[in-house]
């Protein structure tokens, strides 16, 4: 490291917070720092109050600072308008706090008006971290009218930014296509620790087929429910593990019910320690993620580590569709209940040795990754 940056104050802006709210961006967030403040940066991340006690807490050399009180990040299963709005409105604080640069997470989009502000009156540098993104159709389709408004404000919000780090080739590519963001793109991806997972234990016990993510619509689980009722015609004993939270596990768990395969069903719902997850993992023989909308798609590149073969839809919207080599890492598919069903058949009769797949994953180490973070920030 280059001494005149040896305590280089990053201030990170990011309303959820690993291990409070687990999901890839979190998870991203939560890597990165803690290997930057080992390194000797001073890093801050600004986010909403999710613990009790003090105003901050220190974890790993890394400070979190309340910067907002907590709000729900969703209402009636869609992210909270209210949440994005107050939040954005709390980050104008950062005009009374000390730092180099400012990160911040591109989600929820206001956060970057009110933090250009911000960057302007302090003259300080603002990056954004881009980790998926949406256009007209989809905004529309998940806010109706509104949705018009809302992909004005994506629109408008990648042009704020001195430099945006992307977390895929995918999501660069749909920065220049959709929204007209043509310079200042740097493409860094999602890691993972990959000798650490290799260490992991298998769960003691086993699945045929595993998901791991957020309970969302359009991860759409019940189609892999759908899959899975298909499959116990001629594999009455088939079995799923449903690793996560959100709005729609009721729905699902109901799902499970009426298609009577809920003794073939097991729900984990969020699990603390992100190793019981990679050890469920390795106790599974392959990886379902039947998502139309991932940013990077860290899980996959996790399932290959642990051995797995994944499956995922060769869908426009989904960037983990570019993390698999069909027909040899995994299998795309389209998102049909029947074609998904297929391909897990075909797996679970011909995969390979978990060390085939984990080959795959290698590239991904944090080691190689933190290298480009680092360079980025002339660190």
């Amino acid at each position: 490291m280059k001494e005149n940056n040896q305590n280089k104050k990053i201030a990170v802006v990011s309303d959820a917070i690993y291990q409070f709210n687990k999901g890839g961006k979190e998870k991203r967030l939560y890597d990165i720092t803690r290997r930057l403040a080992e390194s000797g940066c001073d890093i801050t991340v600004y986010c909403m109050k999710w613990w009790k006690g003090g105003e901050s807490i220190t974890e790993d050399k890394v400070k979190f600072y309340a910067i907002s009180p907590y709000y729900p990040l969703y209402y009636k299963n869609r992210r909270s308008i209210k949440q994005g709005v107050f939040f954005a409105l709390h980050c104008l604080k950062l005009l009374w706090h000390d730092f180099d640069i400012v990160e911040v997470d591109h989600m929820p989009h206001l956060v970057l008006f009110t933090t250009k502000i911000v960057s302007i009156l302090k003259r300080k540098p603002m990056i954004a971290v881009w980790h998926e993104v949406w256009g007209k159709e989809y905004w529309q389709k998940y806010l109706g009218k509104v949705g018009l408004i809302a992909y004005w404000i994506e629109k408008i919000s990648v042009f704020l930014p001195d430099k945006i780090i992307s977390v895929s080739d995918h999501t660069t590519a749909k920065l220049e296509k959709m929204l007209g963001r043509k310079k200042g793109v740097f493409t860094i991806p999602n890691g993972l620790e990959f000798a650490s997972i290799k260490n992991i234990s298998p769960a003691e016990k086993k699945s045929d087929l595993i998901f791991v993510g957020r309970l969302l619509s359009h991860k759409n689980v019940d189609v892999l429910l759908q899959a899975v009722s298909i499959i116990k015609e001629t594999k009455p004993d088939i079995s799923l593990f449903v690793v996560g939270d959100g709005p729609e596990k009721e729905n699902l768990v109901k799902l499970a019910q009426e298609l009577k395969i809920e003794n073939n069903v097991s729900f984990f719902g969020f699990l603390e320690d992100h190793n019981d997850v990679l050890g469920l993992m390795r106790s599974s023989r392959v990886f379902i993620s039947p998502s139309i909308r991932e940013g990077f798609g860290i899980t996959a590149i996790e399932a290959n580590a642990c051995g797995l073969p994944v499956i995922t839809t060769d869908h426009e919207d989904n960037a983990a569709r570019d993390l698999i080599v069909n027909n040899e890492s995994g299998l795309l598919i389209n998102l049909d209940a029947k074609q998904l069903a297929d391909a897990i058949d075909n797996l679970l009769n011909s995969r390979k040795d978990s060390e085939y797949y984990e080959g795959y994953a290698e590239k991904f180490d944090w080691k190689n990754i933190v290298i480009k973070i680092r360079d980025f920030y002339q660190l």
